[in-house]
């Protein structure tokens, strides 16, 4: 015969609003998920039910908490994916670290908002060549130029400088309307917006003039030297070998690299090998080089995001089976 139980937890230093949702949407969405009754009162949250499925859910909710407490954040306040992430995670509430703050501006506070991407910071912190590949919403971009202005910002570097391969498919501008600047804005556009979601305009305009912040098309790297410098690489998958090669031999005295990009959307011929593909071969066990690899659990845009990823990899994943089965 199953056994009926309760358990309460205490939402103290919690927004209630994160757990329960607009008008405690959240409440029968963990209802049907996890065959609990959830009833809200206040500060505290009580669920009742078979006593395998109290516990579960208890004890998620719990690990959910502390997270939240060490300055987690979860997908736009999607309560079920964080419970699914912690479940899929087992501990990983006492083995993640507090989410410090990386950087703090007028304009907002910006923070790692998953484990993943505390991982990420960490990574940027110990090694001097960071390479962080994963879907698109992760964070590879924005916490890299995050990092790059807290550097700027505490002196650790004198300029930061963020270069994207200016077209997806070698750099090919010659044929475009206007002038290089026009020519080449709309492929480096994402990196101004970064920078202006970080930094009062005005102060980014002159930072832009003094050349202490540069934004290049990755072309325009070769024969320099970059010392005492924070450098970005962006959209890295759509490099090939040979300008990977000179990208990461441009890195002078005192200087970081942090090489971003997504390995499932490579936009270069067939002919071309990605060079950030190439790369996780060849520099795989050197020391000072860190490869951190971001997944859907750390999007950070609109949930459906996630469910994209998801279903775009299933789908791959079949069209391969069945490559594989017809030969």
């Amino acid at each position: 015969m199953s056994r009926k139980t309760s358990a309460k937890i205490s939402l103290e230093g919690i927004d209630p609003l994160f757990i329960y949702g607009h008008h405690d949407s959240n409440l029968s969405k963990v209802e049907q998920r996890f065959g609990v009754k959830v009833i809200a009162r206040g500060q505290q949250i009580a669920f009742e039910g078979e006593g395998k499925d109290v516990e579960r859910v208890s004890d998620l909710f719990r690990e959910l908490l502390i997270l939240v407490k060490k300055g987690y954040e979860f997908n736009d306040g999607d309560l079920l994916a964080a419970l699914e992430y912690v479940e899929q995670n087992p501990s990983i509430a006492e083995d993640a670290p507090a989410a410090a703050t990386i950087l703090s501006t007028d304009k907002k506070v910006i923070r790692a908002k998953s484990p993943g991407q505390q991982a990420y910071v960490e990574a940027i912190r110990k090694n001097d060549i960071i390479f962080s590949i994963g879907p698109a919403g992760t964070g590879k971009t924005y916490l890299a130029v995050a990092m790059a202005i807290s550097s700027l910002k505490n002196k650790e570097v004198s300029r930061i400088v963020l270069a994207r391969p200016a077209v997806e498919a070698g750099e090919s501008l010659g044929f475009l309307p206007g002038d290089l600047a026009e020519k080449v804005d709309p492929y480096l556009r994402p990196l101004y917006d970064a920078l202006y979601d970080m930094v009062p305009a005005e102060k980014l305009r002159k930072l832009l003039d003094m050349k202490v912040i540069e934004i290049v098309p990755l072309a325009y790297m070769r024969g320099r030297t970059l010392n005492d410098s924070f450098v970005i690489l962006d959209e890295a998958q759509n490099t090939t070998a040979i300008q990977m090669k000179m990208f990461l031999t441009r890195l002078g005295i005192g200087s970081k690299a942090i090489i971003t990009g997504d390995i499932t959307q490579v936009d270069l011929p067939d002919k071309e090998a990605s060079g950030l593909i190439q790369i996780q071969h060849i520099l795989a066990d050197m020391q000072g080089v860190k490869f951190v690899y971001l997944t859907e659990k750390d999007v950070v845009r609109h949930r459906l995001v996630q469910e994209i990823i998801k279903a775009y990899e299933q789908y791959e994943n079949g069209q391969d089976q069945s490559t594989t089965q017809g030969r």
